[in-house]
């Protein structure tokens, strides 16, 4: 059957008899009888023969892909096996018909068999296995890809999967499904506990391992390392890039900060603590100030000129997690105890002071994530993402007229994590109301979730990993997601064009 459909335009609709009786009779050699108990081919298409008789210019209209698919031969076989299937039972096809045609239309026919099913938890990522009708087994895609990254050579097997509720969501949203790996980098043997595109970047990468080492390179075609960075001597906590993308500072557990010149490779400047440095962000604005939160329960402000500490904030807990607002005046800070902090900064002297304290996280483990997004579609204003280990997606708006007040929006309950997985709000891609992010997992996953919806949160997820997936990032161009997980691996996957 293969052969016959690679011969076809996988383009032309399968609606003339002839050809497909002629697939039928040519199958191995062997010519096929037609089941006397059904309507033949021949009776379908005859002029109006009778009133059952199959139209098969309708059936190829409903078996078309609901979004377009760059596999001509995924399409072709789709079309002959649906065909077939809607052959072997007649009665399916009137009953499609009348919603198409008795006002109500085929659009909310196919919203009826897309309805979600009530069969699973909302926090757990899979969900019921039932099957639509003339839906296939299966959504999915499966490719080989040869690696060659510092001359280390493996075979991977990726896939794209979705039960049938993720499914439903995904084919009326094609926003979030991805064409499959884009390059991948194992030249790293330990944990890659974080990674991050380059701001404004499309192209460079980074990503911190929990031996210390810092690696950068870019991902376009042909993918490269640029720097492997050394200087570290126990885990990588957090990094982040100058606007211009010219310097990296990164924090570690060997109570370090560190400044590397992008282009060179070299480290200019250590800053040495008395305390592991937890998590850094550069001042938006003012790229002159580093805010590193520590240990010791403090958020540190230094001069990136001098190495110097310009002014500090003593806090409640070790602070794990921080992240700034678009204009660099308010900075929000997650500790070990599940509680975000909104930090009022002054551009121009660095000084800082708390401004409130937010309690909303149920549990009292570590923030791993805080991600702040000037706008939402659901909000209608600036949000923050927090994830925690205890596995607490929370969504929050941002007053920023109140300092930067938080106020739960929504919030989705996972499984604990042993790991610290960070989160990452999705892009913007389309008009779809709801709130989108990706997480990775314990079970080698990479999900997509929807914190709006209470029931089959997730949208979408991405198998290729062989370990637990601890880090995610967005290129700047939203075309390209980066993963991480606990053996060392980085894939870059590549999102399908819409």
């Amino acid at each position: 059957m293969e052969e016959n459909v690679d011969e076809r335009d996988p383009d032309t609709p399968l609606s003339h008899p002839a050809a497909i009786a002629s697939t039928e009779k040519k199958r191995d050699g062997v010519e096929t009888h037609t089941d006397k108990s059904r309507p033949s081919q021949q009776d379908a298409t005859g002029a109006g023969s009778s009133s059952d008789a199959m139209d098969l210019e309708f059936v190829c209209c409903l078996l078309q892909p609901p979004i377009s698919h760059l596999d001509s031969d995924y399409v072709a076989i789709r079309r002959v096996l649906l065909l077939r299937k809607a052959q072997s039972n007649p009665s399916a096809l009137p009953h499609r018909k009348d919603w198409r045609c008795n006002g109500r239309g085929y659009v909310a026919y196919r919203n009826f068999i897309r309805r979600p099913r009530d069969t699973s938890q909302p926090s757990t990522p899979s969900h019921s296995s039932g099957r639509n009708l003339f839906e296939t087994d299966s959504f999915g895609s499966s490719r080989e890809l040869r690696t060659n990254s510092l001359g280390v050579s493996r075979r991977i097997s990726f896939s794209s999967t979705a039960s049938d509720s993720e499914r439903m969501f995904r084919l009326g949203e094609p926003a979030y499904s991805f064409v499959g790996m884009h390059c991948i980098f194992d030249n790293c043997k330990f944990s890659v506990t974080i990674l991050k595109f380059g701001h404004m970047s499309s192209d460079l990468l980074a990503y911190g391992a929990s031996d210390g080492s810092l690696t950068i390179c870019q991902v376009s075609e042909p993918a490269s390392v640029l720097h492997q960075l050394k200087g570290h001597t126990k885990d990588i906590t957090d990094f982040d890039f100058t606007s211009n993308n010219q310097y990296l500072a990164s924090s570690s557990m060997d109570k370090t900060i560190r400044v590397w010149d992008v282009s060179k490779g070299n480290c200019i400047r250590v800053v040495y603590g008395v305390s592991s440095q937890l998590c850094i962000r550069f001042h938006p604005v003012n790229n002159n100030f580093l805010l590193v939160g520590n240990s010791n329960k403090e958020i540190n402000v230094i001069n990136f000129s001098t190495g110097r500490v310009i002014s500090k904030l003593h806090l409640d807990d070790e602070i794990t997690a921080l992240d700034n607002d678009h204009t660099g005046q308010i900075v929000f800070a997650g500790d070990a105890q599940g509680c975000v902090y909104t930090v009022s900064v002054n551009s121009h002297t660095g000084s800082i002071s708390r401004t409130h304290k937010n309690k909303s996280m149920r549990g009292k483990l570590a923030i791993t994530t805080v991600q702040y997004r000037t706008f939402s579609l659901v909000a209608r204003c600036p949000v923050l993402l927090v994830c925690a280990q205890d596995g607490n997606l929370s969504f929050f708006s941002v007053a920023m007229e109140a300092q930067g007040y938080l106020t739960l929006v929504c919030s989705l309950k996972l499984a604990p994590r042993i790991y610290r997985f960070r989160a990452s709000f999705c892009p913007l891609l389309s008009l779809e109301k709801g709130e989108f992010i990706v997480s990775g997992s314990e079970d080698s996953n990479v999900y997509f979730y929807d914190l709006t919806r209470p029931k089959h949160s997730c949208v979408n997820k991405l198998q290729g990993h062989g370990a637990p997936v601890i880090g995610v990032a967005w290129n700047h161009g939203e075309n390209l997601l980066a993963s991480s997980d606990s053996e060392g691996m980085v894939i870059v996957w590549k999102r399908a064009k819409i």
